[in-house]
């Protein structure tokens, strides 16, 4: 189901609560190490969002960063409790102009995981990142693996773009704040690659400039499916043991 609009503002009628799990203290760690190196050490993120005109700034990256990485991790551990054989996650540091040609790999298929704060209740896409078919543009030219089998959403408690306000950049400081709080997830859905070429063909776009909740402004377009309309993740364990 598309999303509400009136004029340019666009509101969320699909929501699924929130049930938090647990996230061990080492998988925390895991993430923070990587999103630091990725941005403060020696790797390096893209400044702006693909079809985005702000500059994210070393902190808004390095949050997204550390919540995308922590995404890969509880989803990777899930995967491991239901037997399903998993490549762990990705902890190279990558330079620039290089990246992860899909975030997990399970029984031969590549899964696409995107992650989000614990309010947020849509899976987004970047537009400029994706074709008719559904297929990761970057990857075109640079890869196997262009179509993702799987989508999942993974949501995290804190919303660390909060709880890092005005904390600054030195590692002490940001890995003592992020150790007062108690971590938590849950996994409220996946879909295939054939729902991703539907809502790519049926336009389920949030437009650039648009409002959503009638208070964040979109800084690129994004494809969403709304986290009602989501799969239960049991579908995507049973797929990935379907040979």
């Amino acid at each position: 189901m598309k999303l509400e609009q009136k004029d340019n503002d666009y509101f969320i009628t699909l929501k699924k609560r929130f049930e938090e799990n647990d996230v061990d203290v080492v998988f925390i760690k895991q993430a923070f190490e990587f999103a630091y190196e990725m941005v403060y050490g020696e790797g390096s993120h893209r400044i702006k969002r693909s079809g985005g005109e702000v500059n994210r700034t070393n902190a808004e990256i390095f949050q997204n960063t550390f919540q995308g990485k922590l995404g890969e991790i509880v989803l990777y551990e899930n995967l491991k409790l239901q037997n399903i054989e998993v490549e762990a996650p990705d902890f190279s540091i990558h330079g620039k102009g290089i990246w992860d040609e899909t975030d997990l790999k399970a029984n031969g298929k590549s899964i696409c995981v995107k992650s989000a704060a614990f309010f947020s209740n849509l899976l987004l896409l970047e537009t400029k990142d994706w074709d008719s078919d559904g297929r990761y543009i970057p990857n075109l030219d640079n890869s196997n693996i262009d179509t993702y089998d799987f989508f999942v959403l993974v949501r995290i408690k804190p919303d660390i773009k909060f709880i890092l306000k005005n904390i600054g950049e030195k590692k002490e400081n940001l890995w003592q704040e992020i150790q007062k709080f108690d971590w938590s997830y849950d996994i409220p859905g996946c879909c295939s690659a054939k729902t991703i070429r539907y809502i790519i063909k049926n336009q389920y776009v949030i437009s650039k400039n648009a409002l959503l909740n009638g208070k964040t402004k979109m800084d690129a377009g994004n494809y969403y499916i709304q986290s009602g309309n989501l799969h239960n993740v049991n579908r995507l364990y049973s797929g990935l043991r379907e040979k």
